[in-house]
């Protein structure tokens, strides 16, 4: 790797700036100095300014549409999981969000631990959009609960925002929330007799499904 490139991406510096930084003789590979368009060998230890510095590695995220009966997990224990789905030398990704078994939608799989971070951690607010389908029409008073006051499952209260699909089907809803609680959608509904038959993932964050197929992944 050409040392400016090393440098870019060990530090954030342009390639420019890299390229001055070496003329500037702030430069040292495995303690000599260093010239314009030197290469670096993957044994060397580079410094600037007297600091060891180091490329980030490669981080890659795809976008799967999971079909319902897969798992997320690793070891499926029986049941077929998501890795099936993807090439070996994709299964060092971990999944962000998961969707249980009998959900399907946006799975994103990352190796990259700041993205996972700001998609996960309650103080971003990342919304997610789910459409479902239960199994009795809504009832207005229960839309108004989840929507206004929020239910009580076990883990707390769970508010929800909720959105018909079609003016006239209270049994399809688009469902957004920031939370990412344990099965938070199937327990809210649960809590008041209802049943989640259609779990389907649509957005998570910046990322939507779109035309994906189900079943089928896309780097993003």
């Amino acid at each position: 790797m050409r040392l400016n490139l090393y440098i870019a991406q060990s530090t954030g510096l342009s390639r420019r700036a890299a390229d001055r930084a070496v003329s500037d003789g702030r430069v040292r590979i495995n303690g000599r100095n260093t010239t314009p368009g030197q290469q670096v060998n993957d044994n060397d230890e580079v410094m600037l300014d007297d600091y060891v510095i180091t490329p980030e590695p490669k981080t890659t995220t795809i976008m799967l549409n999971k079909p319902v009966g897969y798992v997320c997990s690793r070891d499926g224990q029986g049941s077929k999981t998501v890795y099936d789905l993807i090439p070996r030398e994709l299964h060092h990704l971990k999944s962000i969000g998961r969707l249980d078994k009998e959900s399907s939608g946006l799975l994103l799989m990352t190796n990259d631990g700041k993205l996972a971070y700001e998609l996960t951690h309650p103080s971003f607010r990342k919304f997610k959009t789910y459409n479902i389908a239960v199994n009795l029409p809504l009832e207005p008073l229960h839309r108004q609960m989840i929507a206004d006051h929020g239910v009580m499952i076990d883990d707390g209260v769970s508010k929800l925002q909720l959105e018909r699909i079609n003016p006239t089907d209270d049994n399809n809803w688009r469902v957004t929330m920031h939370e990412g609680r344990n099965r938070q959608i199937r327990k809210t509904l649960a809590s008041l007799g209802y049943k989640v038959v259609k779990l389907h993932r649509t957005k998570f964050g910046q990322y939507l499904l779109g035309t994906l197929a189900i079943g089928k992944y896309k780097e993003v």
